[in-house]
């Protein structure tokens, strides 16, 4: 009787105590995330690594079979390195950093964000050794869960799995060339060779996902229990594409999405979840962008109906749609008893970002039953964060280490057993169940940013290590609030996507005659020319000189501009890219144009040239 009279009063408690939540300190939020990727590292660990519990594991994936798999991340609370989710992974932790660059590094965080992405990419690399050849899975499920080890202490199999054209995977091979895709413009200011090296085999794995079609875990059959690709891999093939056409503007893969829209799934079905499984929201959400920029070309049509189903999923999350997405008592959307929070954290950034094309775009989302501000998306994103970081009628924090009150047995191995750093001695496989597993005691390592699985359908949550559906934690439940906590730190008012308004696209004389790229052809050399503060905040002035270097005059001139966080002239904006200002159509040979920009980051943007002619 007792208990069922505390339930309804602990959720009145908090209906009226609801408006008496301070806000929420979202660069603390934002800045622990990435501590919990520092917690989940393999391989041997940087000089600079601050989770000082964790130590070297993994040295030898890989070498059974020829092939350095030394890197990249667990998953989650076990000791296995799975392909799908890590890409995954490193694909939204990239799209919160080209979305909120800025935010994150006037959080002081953008090298740890930068960090995070390179743990991942560099694994991923080394998952690629060939074109056609994609190792997808160190370690196995089955054993790994017989046992209960710190990553340092590790005998569990490492067998290596791989896709290749005789046992394909295509949902693998896509989502990696995404994350590949997605990664390489992050490093296109600071490291553009890096960044050229990922797009180069994100070109490579989307042609093999493309080629040799068929679900890698048909052929990787040791994942089927843990991550199973429901879904299939049409969705990744068009996911891939998008970032690819974001990362390259190039114009066979905008092509692709609006060929393949219809028969792939991207423009038929209406999504109420986003995972590392099913992708189909991330693309219809990122194919609405590209129609909003006014890129879609002739294939606007096939766009608009992406952005129809994009709208759907919108509309479901804030429960004004013809399909909605259930939600606890408390308010927070509840797709499945195990590890929800990764919906709640994905759903919230599409929220997010969409609300921000929106605003920028001065639409506004047509739901069925009613209009929808960006503002009111927005509003849905953070009442679903800061339900996560305790606003809930449990008053728990679902990140560890964030607030007073949050999970203190987590079903994770390394957090739950003594450091290796404070007690060498090894840790048996069963004997980890025996000792640490069934301790009834707070966990010896706190695992600092951990999003763990979060509560039920009725807001309860047990805080017990066994209980792995609620406590464990995984590194693709942080990658998507990455974005959102930044976007929520930067403040409502102080940030907008500025899409642009398309302007006609130069065409080429009749009589002209297109001569191929060449490097050497133009030259763009920039410098810093001044710096200031304004109310505490240092801005840096750039000036950018280019030149033609070629004996003609050049005309159609594309550019593409990356790491900008701020505003630039000089150039015209046309979508993705940028042209000549309205007063020029050609630079003769030998002559240059300057452009500038004025942004808060101290680093020049990555200009690059996307395609010109020569006449």
């Amino acid at each position: 009787m007792m208990k069922s009279f505390l339930i309804p009063m602990l959720l009145i408690m908090w209906l009226f105590s609801n408006f008496a939540f301070g806000s929420h300190n979202y660069a603390d939020a934002l800045s622990k995330s990435f501590l919990f990727y520092e917690a989940q590292r393999s391989g041997y660990l940087p000089h600079d690594q601050r989770v000082q519990w964790r130590g070297n594991s993994g040295l030898h994936d890989g070498k059974a079979s020829g092939v350095d798999l030394v890197g990249g991340y667990y998953d989650a609370g076990d000791n296995v390195k799975f392909g799908l989710p890590m890409a995954f992974t490193v694909t939204m932790m990239s799209w919160s950093i080209i979305e909120y660059g800025s935010q994150i590094s006037e959080s002081g965080e953008l090298s740890n964000a930068m960090n995070a992405v390179k743990w991942g990419t560099d694994y991923l690399l080394k998952a690629h050794p060939e074109p056609d050849v994609l190792y997808g899975e160190v370690g196995d499920g089955t054993t790994d869960h017989y046992c209960w080890q710190r990553p340092e202490d590790m005998t569990t199999s490492r067998t290596a799995y791989r896709i290749d054209p005789s046992r394909p995977g295509s949902d693998l091979a896509g989502e990696t060339a995404a994350a590949m895709a997605a990664a390489s413009i992050v490093f296109r200011n600071g490291n553009p060779a890096y960044a050229n090296e990922l797009i180069s085999h994100a070109y490579q794995l989307f042609e093999f996902a493309d080629k040799y079609r068929g679900k890698y875990d048909s052929s990787i059959t040791v994942a089927q229990k843990y991550y199973r690709s429901v879904s299939g891999y049409a969705d990744e093939l068009l996911w891939a594409a998008a970032w690819l056409y974001k990362a390259s503007n190039k114009q066979y893969y905008l092509n692709y999405l609006g060929r393949n829209g219809d028969t792939l799934g991207g423009t038929g079905w209406s999504m109420t979840e986003f995972g590392w499984d099913v992708k189909y929201a991330g693309v219809q959400t990122l194919a609405a962008k590209f129609l909003m920029q006014g890129n879609a070309g002739n294939h606007a049509a096939v766009f608009e109906k992406y952005q129809d189903k994009a709208e759907n999923f919108m509309c479901a999350c804030l429960g004004k749609g013809n399909q909605n997405i259930h939600k606890s008592p408390g308010g927070l959307i509840f797709r499945q008893r195990w590890n929800n929070m990764q919906f709640v954290t994905s759903a919230s950034f599409l929220a997010t970002v969409y609300s921000d094309y929106l605003a920028s775009a001065r639409k506004s989302l047509k739901c069925s039953y009613g209009s929808v501000s960006p503002s009111e998306l927005l509003a849905f994103a953070k009442l679903q964060v800061d339900y996560l970081l305790g606003d809930n009628p449990r008053a728990t924090s679902y990140m560890v280490g964030y607030g007073k009150n949050y999970p203190r047995q987590v079903h994770h191995r390394g957090s739950s057993i003594v450091s290796v750093k404070v007690d060498p001695t090894f840790v048996s496989c069963r004997g980890g169940y025996a000792t640490w597993y069934t301790r009834k005691a707070n966990d010896p390592n706190l695992l600092t940013g951990a999003i763990v699985g979060g509560p039920d359908a009725y807001d309860n949550f047990a805080d017990q290590r066994d209980n792995y559906e609620q406590t464990e934690p995984a590194t693709y439940n942080n990658a998507p609030l990455i974005g959102v906590l930044a976007r929520l730190h930067g403040g409502q008012s102080e940030y907008s996507q500025l899409l642009p308004v398309a302007i006609p696209q130069p065409k080429p004389d009749p009589e002209q005659k297109v001569t191929p790229a060449l490097a050497s052809d133009i030259v763009i050399e920039q410098r810093e020319t001044a710096s200031w503060v304004h109310e505490g905040k240092t801005y840096y002035r750039y000036s950018a000189i280019l030149t033609n270097k070629s004996s003609k005059t050049l005309k159609n001139l594309k550019l593409s501009v990356f790491q900008l966080y701020g505003s630039l002239w000089g150039l015209s904006k046309y979508g993705d890219t940028y042209v000549f200002p309205a007063w020029l159509n050609s630079l003769s040979a030998g002559k240059s144009l300057e452009f500038v920009y004025i942004h808060s980051v101290n680093s020049p943007a990555v200009v690059s040239v996307s395609s010109y002619t020569l006449v």
